[in-house]
């Protein structure tokens, strides 16, 4: 299987750093999803959260093809989880079922990972768990940012899928042995964040002065690239994929013509595996967590 995986948030809201076009139209998406379809692309991961990218998903869907879908639960942000975010978060499951006019999940993920940390975080997961008997939902999980999220949710639960970050600048989960704790106990991991929201494609004398401190580094893994006979692109895609314990990198496109592109990266990959690209790493999690950012977008 294709170990790639297509990010939609850009469907349903703007989003990204190196994105100026926006929103793809309805027709844009469904010729995503007929490339996906046509290379045995299987994830799509989406979430309640992101705009209307679900209902573009209902209407965009190829023929005949099934995918497996990955949602997110709603964002509750609390100090304690009560009954009414518990049917909140069924509720969500149910109109993003409603909006994919699809009759299950493959996975449903809590989105912020914090929520299962809380007192009544467990209400939550016992939900999952009810609607996964139901065959609503196939894999139950989280989408984490760190290594400490994980060690506090393995801990208290038993899940099946993991959403985490790893690209050739954040390697903090690679270095610290949790891509492999996670394989070992067979949860399935699926990799987010390869591009860093496109930064790691952009213009470097484009970038805005947020980035300042990382440019001169970004500036030498180009050199490098370049000698090497790869582009950004096929280093940062091919450099999640190779990992053994991931079994999906998820990527954002807009269009089909980029999406191609990805598919070709893979394909011809020329990334030489013997290389350490540990030198690449950047600790700064003002860099590495896109959340954290602080620029005029």
């Amino acid at each position: 299987m294709m170990k790639i995986g297509i990010g939609t948030v850009q469907f349903g809201m703007d989003y990204g750093i190196s994105n100026p076009e926006g929103r793809p139209p309805i027709e844009e998406v469904n010729k995503i999803l007929e490339v996906a379809a046509s290379n045995g692309i299987r994830v799509i991961d989406t979430a309640a959260l992101y705009g209307n990218s679900e209902e573009i998903l209902g209407k965009a869907w190829p023929d005949g093809y099934i995918f497996d879908v990955v949602t997110k639960t709603a964002r509750f942000s609390k100090s304690v989880i009560s009954e009414t975010d518990v049917r909140q978060l069924e509720n969500t499951l149910h109109r993003s079922l409603r909006n994919m006019c699809i009759s299950s999940v493959y996975g449903l993920l809590i989105h912020h990972a914090e929520d299962l940390l809380v007192d009544g975080g467990q209400l939550l997961i016992e939900k999952m768990l009810e609607l996964k008997q139901k065959g609503l939902i196939e894999k139950i999980g989280v989408s984490v940012y760190t290594a400490e999220q994980i060690d506090r949710i393995l801990d208290k639960f038993s899940i099946d899928l993991i959403q985490l970050p790893i690209s050739i600048l954040d390697q903090r989960l690679l270095k610290s042995g949790h891509l492999m704790k996670l394989k070992k106990k067979g949860i399935e991991i699926h990799a987010r964040s390869v591009f860093l929201q496109g930064l790691l494609l952009m213009d470097i004398e484009i970038m805005p002065p947020y980035f300042n401190l990382i440019k001169e580094h970004l500036f030498k893994l180009r050199e490098y690239l370049k000698g090497q006979k790869l582009s950004p692109l096929e280093a940062a895609l091919n450099f999640v994929i190779q990992q053994p314990e991931i079994n999906a990198a998820i990527v954002g496109v807009n269009t089909a013509s980029e999406f191609q592109e990805i598919m070709r990266a893979v394909k011809y990959n020329k990334l030489d595996q013997n290389s350490d690209y540990s030198i690449w790493a950047v600790e700064d999690e003002n860099i590495i967590n896109p959340s954290l950012w602080r620029y005029n977008r």
